[in-house]
């Protein structure tokens, strides 16, 4: 299904807006420039907020007449969240995914989008601003990851494994306090349990084929939606913990991906009991 906004055009805006916007501060941010938001951890940086007016000024002429959600938008108006159910166009945005990585220096974060049609996640997008390339997916088209020089190489997930050889990521700071301890203890389970604080970044070593889940209970549009199309056009299997699908307005419900149904079941019967 080819998105109604040009693809290509969209990832080029994300770019210049990290060359622009993000890369010129990267390790130059002064104490004023970064700022917390819902507690200590969760941050917000004058790069976040330049890059986002950049990449929002230009989507209003890439995408005219679409519903633009960033993370930073919908701080200022937690309204725009609930559009995105039953929305005809959006353009979803996450400035800088891994905000706490790049105030604190560290060089793992990225900048992500997905285009939304009638409640459907059609286009996603993920920049490496310090690789300088891109994922990207259009549903029912694959994903691949492509280069400045115009070169591309198809992306696919991981063969599964048994359940003592997998490797992935679990963000379990989220997790309900109630279950926190078993889910830390089931862990154990795994070959590798990892967290980057940087979903971009997680979801480039899944898709890449060098994890075997990944596991979320936080879902927010900009930091899961890029994510889920790309692996699930590279091959993956993505549910809430219900079974349900993840669609485009939801903020609950937990997610996990993996490379198939039966290592998604596997996980959540053993690992992920919540």
């Amino acid at each position: 299904m080819a998105a109604s906004i040009d693809v290509e055009a969209l990832a080029n805006l994300l770019r210049d807006a990290a060359k622009a916007e993000i890369l010129p501060r990267f390790r130059r941010l002064g104490d004023g420039d970064i700022r917390a938001k819902s507690e200590a951890s969760d941050l917000v940086t004058d790069a976040d907020e330049a890059a986002e007016r950049m990449i929002k000024a230009e989507v209003s002429r890439l995408a005219p007449g679409s519903l633009f959600v960033g993370e930073e938008s919908v701080a200022a108006d937690p309204a725009l969240l609930a559009r995105l159910a039953d929305v005809e166009k959006a353009v979803v945005v996450d400035p800088i995914d891994g905000t706490y990585n790049f105030a604190s220096g560290i060089g793992a974060f990225g900048v992500m989008a997905a285009v939304v049609e009638n409640g459907e996640t059609v286009a996603a997008i993920i920049h490496d601003p310090l690789g300088d390339d891109w994922l990207i997916a259009e549903k029912g088209a694959g994903a691949v990851l492509k280069r400045p020089d115009g070169s591309s190489q198809r992306l696919k997930v991981a063969d599964p494994v048994p359940l003592a050889q997998m490797i992935g990521m679990a963000s379990t700071g989220f997790l309900p306090a109630d279950v926190k301890p078993e889910i830390l203890s089931n862990l154990a389970k795994v070959r590798y349990a990892m967290s980057y604080r940087c979903a971009a970044v997680e979801y480039r070593a899944f898709v890449g084929g060098f994890a075997h889940y990944l596991m979320y209970n936080k879902l927010m549009p900009w930091d899961h939606l890029p994510g889920v199309l790309i692996a699930q056009e590279a091959g993956a299997y993505a549910s809430r913990f219900d079974g349900s699908a993840y669609r485009p307005h939801h903020t609950a419900g937990g997610l996990l991906v993996t490379p198939d149904r039966e290592s998604w079941e596997i996980l959540r019967r053993e690992v992920f009991t919540i």
